[in-house]
């Protein structure tokens, strides 16, 4: 592709209502992970970018969409960019990139791949890419469990199972499994008071965490059906606290100059915060600028409750002897 071309296609990125600056900031991050790696091989290793991958052998209808594909010696990397920051991402164990057996089918026949590393990088997020490696034998053997799960589910058989997946489901808010979950909340009534146990509050815990991200996606659902037209029995849409806003900021100060106030008034100078200094330097001169040189000092994040499964150590404090009597 000539400069000209190149240039033209990214003055209409930047045109786009969507682009922000930031994100040329975080591709060139996953631009350099891709580079790292074919780098590291004294040869051209073979690379494939957005590639339409089919593992219908496994999944019937199955097919999805590699980020970048790289095969060097005798590993074939399956890399996915994920810009997003809402949810965190893991590679390991991650049946959504376990499926690079779409990529091992496409050209496991021309090359000698023994090990499969599967990588997330989300930069928005993690400042380190998160990597799975395995031999391929696990891939294809994991491939060979799940072909008569996924038989069944294409053909509207078998039992549904809510969980932690369920969050990506179109049916999401009014699968009758996900709320016969949810509501079912007698297994509760059995316990004895006056006090319940510590095991006891995990089970509630565990059940209300999912409860309340629940009725949020039905809140969601409600309104928007509510705004079609639909009547929803109990609920109605009625018009949120209103705001306020300049007509014309210019001229807005300019008249409140005009008529004596002082232009302190009207502004604030205020430091960027670490995490937006950051962005807007962007992650290599952050840290050549100000991380390196000692300018910015890391401190322990607030505790917070995370579940078991999560990656991070667990922390506790020394208790006070007074903590005991309050």
């Amino acid at each position: 592709m000539g400069i000209r071309k190149f240039n033209n296609r990214i003055k209409k990125f930047k045109e786009n209502e969507l682009f922000q600056d930031e994100m040329l900031k975080h591709t060139e991050t996953y631009l350099e992970y891709i580079q790292g790696i074919t780098h590291g091989f004294s040869y051209a290793p073979f690379v494939a970018v957005e590639k339409k991958l089919d593992f219908s052998t496994y999944v019937p209808e199955g097919f999805g969409t590699g980020d970048c594909i790289v095969i060097g010696g005798s590993t074939l990397y399956v890399i996915d960019f994920k810009y997003g920051k809402g949810v965190p991402v893991s590679a390991e164990e991650n049946p959504q990139m376990k499926l690079a057996l779409g990529a091992y089918l496409e050209y496991g026949f021309l090359h000698n791949i023994e090990h499969v590393q599967m990588v997330v990088v989300q930069p928005r997020l993690f400042s380190d890419a998160s990597e799975y490696k395995i031999p391929l034998q696990e891939l294809l053997d994991w491939g060979e469990e799940i072909k008569p799960i996924a038989r069944k589910a294409f053909e509207g058989e078998g039992e549904f199972v809510p969980g932690e997946h369920c969050k990506f489901c179109k049916a999401k808010v009014t699968c009758r499994a996900r709320a016969d979950q949810f509501t079912a909340l007698d297994d509760f009534k059995q316990m004895k008071p006056p006090l319940i146990s510590d095991e006891e509050v995990g089970a509630i815990l565990e059940k209300g965490e999912h409860i309340a991200s629940w009725i949020k996606a039905l809140k969601d659902h409600v309104l928007k059906e509510s705004l079609k037209g639909k009547e929803i029995t109990g609920w109605k849409v009625v018009a949120g606290r209103g705001s306020r806003s300049y007509v014309d900021l210019d001229k807005a100060f300019q008249h409140l100059t005009i008529s004596g106030i002082d232009e302190a008034v009207l502004y604030d100078r205020v430091p960027l915060t670490v995490a937006k200094l950051e962005k807007e330097l962007g992650a290599k001169e952050y840290r050549s600028l100000l991380e390196e040189p000692g300018h910015v000092q890391k401190s322990p994040g607030k505790p917070t409750l995370a579940p078991t499964s999560d990656k991070r150590e667990a922390v506790t404090n020394d208790v006070d002897a007074k903590d005991d009597f309050q």
